[in-house]
């Protein structure tokens, strides 16, 4: 399970008990995320998590035990991102629970409902710079997320991530070519709330399917962005894949 921009693991918890009689669940945090990361908000390089979930996988899979790599928001675009990357031949299936896809999709709203804010002449200056391969600046931040002040003020509050470097930005969504991306991965599920606040749910069953048939879509009544991952809806589909393999 990846979890989504801004927080970690802990986010899965109670999704993550539902299944656990039902499959071994693995709930990291993201390098650069969690209680005590190295350095919050940033990584080495930009593929380093693709590199990171396929360690884990690795370390954790049994013999011929599929695979399904499961993402929240970010995560989701995370796991886009891992299909058509060198390890997208590590995963058997995969459900995204409201994804981002990129930027400019038709499924993203502004600024993803306000949640993030991009210092955009940072961002587009570093993305020239490395088409040219110069990646020493890549350690800048590039994006704030206005996490809530009653979870800042709250108990886990010094364990939220507030602010992402470019190179950590870029490796957790799918590339320029966020439809490639898309197409590359295997039979997937994806489960939106109609009351989503960053993301259009309507939009995501014909913008993926225009590119691959192997999704099916869920779209839960009146469930917003965070909701979606612990409504009931979304534990029972998931159970339903989970019982097909």
């Amino acid at each position: 399970m990846v979890h989504g921009s801004g927080w970690h693991g802990m986010q899965f918890h109670g999704l993550a008990k539902g299944l656990a009689a039902q499959a071994d669940v693995v709930v990291p945090d993201l390098r650069g995320h969690g209680v005590t990361p190295q350095r919050r908000g940033d990584i080495d390089y930009i593929n380093q998590f693709e590199d990171d979930l396929a360690d884990l996988i690795k370390a954790t899979a049994q013999p011929n035990q599929k695979v399904v790599m499961l993402g929240h928001s970010s995560g989701g675009g995370l796991v886009v991102r891992f299909a058509v990357g060198e390890h997208g031949e590590m995963i058997d299936q995969a459900v995204l629970l409201a994804p981002f896809l990129k930027h400019n999709a038709p499924t993203t709203r502004e600024n993803s409902g306000g949640w993030a804010h991009v210092h955009l002449r940072r961002l587009i200056g570093l993305s020239i710079l490395n088409t040219f391969r110069i990646t020493a600046l890549n350690h800048l931040g590039v994006i704030q997320f206005s996490m809530p002040q009653q979870v800042l003020d709250g108990p886990l509050g010094d364990t939220a991530t507030t602010r992402y470097s470019y190179r950590l930005n870029t490796g957790f969504a799918p590339r320029g070519d966020y439809l490639r991306d898309i197409a590359a991965l295997p039979a997937f599920t994806v489960i939106t709330g109609s009351a989503d606040e960053s993301f259009v749910a309507a939009q995501y069953q014909p913008l993926m399917s225009s590119v691959t048939g192997k999704g099916r879509y869920l779209v839960v009544p009146d469930i917003g962005h965070l909701e979606i991952v612990d409504a009931d809806e979304t534990l029972a589909a998931i159970k339903e894949d989970l019982g097909g393999i």
